[in-house]
Protein backbone atom coordinates (compact mmCIF):
# COMPACT_ATOMS: atom_id res chain seq x y z
CA UNK A 1 0.00 0.00 0.00
CA UNK A 2 1.40 3.20 -1.01
CA UNK A 3 2.30 5.66 2.06
CA UNK A 4 0.50 9.14 1.78
CA UNK A 5 1.28 12.74 3.24
CA UNK A 6 -0.86 11.99 5.40
CA UNK A 7 0.79 8.83 7.03
CA UNK A 8 3.80 10.79 7.07
CA UNK A 9 2.16 13.60 8.89
CA UNK A 10 0.87 11.26 11.53
CA UNK A 11 3.49 8.72 12.19
CA UNK A 12 5.96 12.06 12.61
CA UNK A 13 3.68 13.20 14.92
CA UNK A 14 3.03 10.39 17.08
CA UNK A 15 6.83 9.84 17.09
CA UNK A 16 6.82 13.90 18.78
CA UNK A 17 4.08 12.83 21.58
CA UNK A 18 6.25 9.46 22.50
CA UNK A 19 9.36 11.57 22.71
CA UNK A 20 7.60 13.92 24.70
CA UNK A 21 6.12 11.06 26.88
CA UNK A 22 9.64 9.42 27.74
CA UNK A 23 11.24 12.76 28.33
CA UNK A 24 8.04 13.74 30.88
CA UNK A 25 8.65 10.34 32.71
CA UNK A 26 12.26 9.90 31.92
CA UNK A 27 12.29 6.54 30.57
CA UNK A 28 13.63 5.48 27.14
CA UNK A 29 12.37 1.97 27.00
CA UNK A 30 8.87 0.82 26.22
CA UNK A 31 6.18 3.15 27.34
CA UNK A 32 4.07 1.78 29.94
CA UNK A 33 0.32 0.51 28.52
CA UNK A 34 -1.43 3.29 29.28
CA UNK A 35 0.79 5.72 27.84
CA UNK A 36 0.68 3.66 24.52
CA UNK A 37 -3.15 3.22 24.68
CA UNK A 38 -3.37 6.60 25.01
CA UNK A 39 -0.75 7.87 21.87
CA UNK A 40 -3.27 4.68 19.59
CA UNK A 41 -6.58 7.12 21.00
CA UNK A 42 -4.55 10.37 20.06
CA UNK A 43 -3.72 8.54 16.59
CA UNK A 44 -7.49 7.83 15.82
CA UNK A 45 -8.50 11.30 16.86
CA UNK A 46 -5.13 13.05 15.10
CA UNK A 47 -6.38 10.96 12.01
CA UNK A 48 -10.04 12.01 12.01
CA UNK A 49 -9.20 16.05 12.57
CA UNK A 50 -7.40 15.38 9.67
CA UNK A 51 -10.45 14.07 7.70
CA UNK A 52 -12.75 16.65 8.71
CA UNK A 53 -11.43 19.69 7.28
CA UNK A 54 -11.36 18.60 3.35
CA UNK A 55 -8.81 20.73 2.33
CA UNK A 56 -6.29 19.69 4.24
CA UNK A 57 -7.67 15.61 3.94
CA UNK A 58 -7.37 16.12 0.07
CA UNK A 59 -3.58 17.88 0.32
CA UNK A 60 -2.47 15.42 2.38
CA UNK A 61 -3.98 11.94 0.79
CA UNK A 62 -1.74 12.25 -2.05
CA UNK A 63 1.28 9.17 -1.89
CA UNK A 64 4.40 9.78 -1.43
CA UNK A 65 7.36 8.38 -3.41
CA UNK A 66 9.07 5.72 -1.39
CA UNK A 67 12.09 7.90 -1.31
CA UNK A 68 10.26 10.83 -0.29
CA UNK A 69 9.25 9.61 2.92
CA UNK A 70 11.86 7.39 3.94
CA UNK A 71 14.22 10.83 3.58
CA UNK A 72 11.43 11.87 6.16
CA UNK A 73 12.44 9.17 8.30
CA UNK A 74 15.70 9.53 8.87
CA UNK A 75 16.20 12.75 10.12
Amino acid sequence: MAKTYRDVAIDQMIATVEQAMSHAIDWWGSLPTPMNEAIDKFRVQLGAAIDSVEFVKRALDRPVTETSWKATEQR
